[in-house]
Formats: structure tokens, sequence, C-alpha cells
């Protein structure tokens, strides 16, 4: 309300057709653009392979970990991208915050577990990596979150009940009057979703934004593959919210998620870049 969220700040001069877009394409699901991205990780591979000759064993890194802190920086490098809609309005992101999810366990029937971190681009990889590990820790043990708790009370009452309290929320949050002790614990309020599918022998696929929360960006890593000319690559499928921004600065962007990966040194000697 009046031009504030406890979250991120108002886009003060995006343009005349990016103001209009929310009232053109009022659901985020409506302004959906894919692209698909082939990138090579042989040097990724040898890269993790070093970094984990100094690491405890159980506490390893991995080329997730690599994929993941590429795109926290691919957000630090291109602040426009790390926007979102919300009650008509275009608001730049306080932070870098990433959601993934993980299975307890690699088994059809296992739960599956989500975490949401703030995600610092001037760290380390390897502060980044103990981090999120000790986040995953705590989630194979059981510890609820403050989302886990309120999704849990919620769910005790009928279909009936869940939706009309979902409504309220969700206009409490088209005028910023949401508290940020609801949207921080809250999975679908970050920069981008990051689903490695290949950690479980799958490809990339394309996945829908939720329009509850405010993440613009869905990132899905697909499995590990021989490449025409012999070396490793895999695939990432991207889909974000084109009212946030036109899609070549969307495609620069991407291609600096790329860059990364394929030359990971520049992971521990990093400066900030400028899109090609």
């Amino acid at each position: 309300m009046f031009g504030k969220r406890p979250d991120g700040t108002l886009v003060p001069n995006p343009g005349a057709m990016r103001k209009f877009l929310p009232f053109i394409s009022p659901q985020r699901n409506g302004s959906l653009v894919y692209y698909p991205m082939d990138i090579e990780v042989e040097a990724a591979l040898r890269f993790v392979e070093a970094v984990n000759q100094d690491r405890d064993p159980k506490r390893p890194v991995t080329l997730f970990h690599v994929i993941l802190l590429s795109v926290a920086k691919m957000f630090r490098d291109r602040p426009r991208m790390n926007r979102f809609t919300k009650g008509g309005r275009l608001w730049q992101r306080d932070g870098v915050w990433l959601t993934f999810s993980a299975k307890m366990r690699i088994s059809d029937d296992a739960p599956m577990i989500t975490v949401k971190r703030l995600i610092d681009p001037d760290g380390s990889l390897e502060e980044m990596v103990d981090g999120l590990l000790d986040s995953l820790e705590r989630g194979r043990r059981g510890e609820q979150t403050t989302s886990d708790k309120e999704v849990g009370l919620m769910l005790r009452l009928p279909p009936s009940g869940i939706r009309p309290l979902m409504w309220a929320a969700d206009r409490l949050d088209a005028l910023g009057m949401l508290p940020l002790s609801m949207i921080r614990p809250d999975p679908m309020y970050a920069s981008a979703f990051v689903a490695d599918l290949g950690s479980v022998g799958l490809d990339a696929g394309y996945h829908h934004l939720w329009e509850h929360g405010t993440c613009s960006a869905f990132v899905v890593i697909g499995r590990i593959r021989p490449g025409a000319d012999g070396r490793r690559v895999l695939t990432i499928k991207y889909s974000w919210d084109e009212r946030v921004e036109d899609g070549l600065y969307a495609a620069k962007s991407l291609d600096l998620i790329k860059q990364r990966i394929e030359a990971p040194e520049k992971l521990s000697h990093d400066e900030a870049q400028e899109a090609p």
C-alpha cells in the first residue's frame, strides 16, 4: 500500500509498457517465457573434484552448488532480473533468495523438503555450501520452518476454510500489507526456484510459476549426458515472468550463468560481469 512493501522497493520508472503489462497479463502463468540452454560441464566437474580434495567427504561441493552460485551472481550482476510484480506494480526484490527442493532419500515415496536461502553473491562457494547443507540437515531431522507450521495449521481446516484465508493473504500481499514474518520463510517468495532433475537421472523440463508469492523464475537442471564432441553437457530450462524484464535482457543475463559454469574458476576470483 502507498508504494511500499516489506520485501522490496517500488521500481520508479520502468517505462510505460512495463507498467502496463500487469494489466494486460494479470496472471504470472499468462506471462511465461521458456528458454533452454545447453552447458558444457567438463571444467565444472573437474573444479568440483579439486575443491572436494580439501573438504569433509560428508559435506561435498557438487555441480548443483556451482550452478546455484552462478544463478545468484547473475541476479547481482543483472538486478533487473531480480524483480517481481505484485498489486499491478513492479518491485525490486531485497536480496537474492533462492529456493530448491531435495528428496530426503532416493525413493518414490520419500518426502520432499524445500529450502529457501538468502544467498550472498559475493560470498565464497564453500561458505554457501556449508549454509545450504546445514539447512538440509535440519530439514532431514524433521525440524519445521515457520512456513511448515503455518501450512500444518491451515490443513486442519476444511477446504472451505482454507480458500478464504488464502484469498485474504493474497489481497494483503497485493496491498503490501502482508508481514515480513510470513514472507521470509515462504519458499514462493524467492528470486528463483531451482530444481535439479539431473540428480535423479531425469532430463530437464519446463515448469510453471506459482501465482502465490512473488517468484519470477524457475530453473530446471537436467541430467549430464555426452555432447556431440564427447564432452559432458547438461540442459537447463528456464521459465520466467516476462512482465519483469524483456527477452533480450533476460537472454543476456542467462548467458552469464552459462559463462560461469563453463569457467568455474570465476566463482573463486569473482568480479561483477557485464552481459555481452
